[in-house]
């Protein structure tokens, strides 16, 4: 008998070795995301030049050669000190954007009464911020706070004219607070008012099915720029004599209106990619229509179409900048405005101020997409992360 025995099992486990130098760290992420292939070394080569072409010159006048305080246009006429750009072409004038900044937050607004807009702006980011938090609760009552009770009080707080508050007359408003009032506002009823127009032009009940359709073609037919024109010069003249809009308002409903036309699409085509045996499935349980839409349609399809909804919540916060054609000044009116001022004529005012405005939208417009990111991942239940 052969008493000789072989292990074959290990019993202990052996220790982990470390991975290649070239599979970690910074060093694997630049050769699997920007030198993975010859072509992608050639494409990332041409940017790093076009970048150091590009980068230095742009700090050096946003920032080096910047005229940062100081008043009047002697501020920003010269070059800055020490810098390389030939006088009257210094750096960037933040000067002028510091000097004009509350006009750019409110417009005309009455000094003494901006607190008001302030306070709406403050309920506004409290309001907002735990409704775009998922894991805070109470998210019922959030939305009727911020979507029902602060337009309300938002109304007369603006407005004024009641409790003892100096009426302010709409002409007044401007800068930033136009804008965001205009995109809340659009963005509130567009959704909601979106959704109905997309059921509407899925409707089984021809009439219900052709107006939806109509009001949907004919909107998304035209420019906003006419639907705010018409709005502002056409429609007083459809009144009874004696009965006014207030403008404001007038834009208010026409860009609401052009939005609501372009959400429908988007959320019309998400309710074509559920499959058809969702609402089969819904129907073989007894729901209701609107419990077969609320409850299971709707969810899946709003989930699925979630880039085209904040697309078209960027498109409008950015086409709010077309009210000036009508005489309200949103942020980019009122920049634009104040060039006229002979204080700070200057060759780089106007630039200046285009660059502070274009910031200021683009910092909305980004947060709007990363958030819009976070949403897509937070609800993809097909791959947790």
């Amino acid at each position: 008998m052969n008493t000789h025995q072989t292990n074959f099992v290990r019993t202990t486990m052996l220790s982990p070795s470390a991975p290649p130098i070239l599979e970690k760290g910074y060093v694997a992420w630049f050769r699997k995301n920007l030198f993975a292939t010859p072509k992608d070394a050639v494409l990332t080569i041409i940017a790093i030049l076009i970048l150091a072409w590009f980068l230095p010159p742009m700090i050096k006048w946003l920032f080096i050669d910047a005229s940062w305080t100081g008043g009047g246009r002697g501020v920003c006429a010269t070059a800055a000190q020490g810098g390389s750009q030939p006088e009257g072409w210094s750096g960037a004038c933040w000067a002028f954007v510091g000097a004009k900044f509350d006009q750019f937050l409110f417009g005309r607004y009455p000094i003494d009464e901006r607190w008001r807009p302030a306070l709406v702006g403050i309920l506004f980011v409290a309001l907002l911020i735990p409704m775009l938090i998922p894991k805070i609760p109470q998210k019922g009552l959030n939305a009727i706070l911020l979507f029902g009770v602060l337009p309300i009080l938002s109304f007369f707080l603006l407005i004024g004219g009641v409790l003892g508050l100096p009426y302010v007359e709409t002409p007044l408003w401007g800068g930033l607070m136009v804008t965001l009032i205009l995109s809340f506002v659009g963005i509130a009823v567009s959704l909601p008012f979106g959704i109905i127009l997309a059921l509407g032009r899925r409707s089984k009940m021809p009439v219900i099915r052709m107006i939806c359709t109509i009001f949907i073609e004919i909107v998304r037919g035209i420019p906003l720029i006419t639907v705010l024109f018409m709005a502002s010069v056409m429609l007083p003249l459809f009144l009874p004599q004696g009965m006014t809009v207030d403008k404001f308002l007038r834009a208010l409903i026409g860009v609401s209106f052009f939005a609501s036309a372009y959400m429908a699409e988007v959320v019309r085509g998400g309710l074509q990619a559920i499959p058809k045996g969702q609402a089969e499935g819904a129907d073989s349980l007894g729901l209701s229509y609107w419990q077969k839409m609320r409850l299971i349609i709707l969810p899946q399809a709003l989930k699925l179409v979630i880039p085209g909804i904040v697309n078209t919540f960027i498109g409008l916060f950015k086409d709010t900048s077309l009210v000036s054609i009508i005489g309200m000044f949103d942020l980019l009116g009122i920049v634009r405005q104040n060039f006229s001022d002979a204080n700070w004529a200057s060759p780089v005012t106007p630039l200046s101020g285009l660059v502070f405005a274009g910031f200021t939208f683009w910092l909305f417009c980004f947060g709007m997409s990363r958030y819009s990111g976070f949403m897509e991942r937070k609800l993809d239940k097909g791959h947790k992360r």
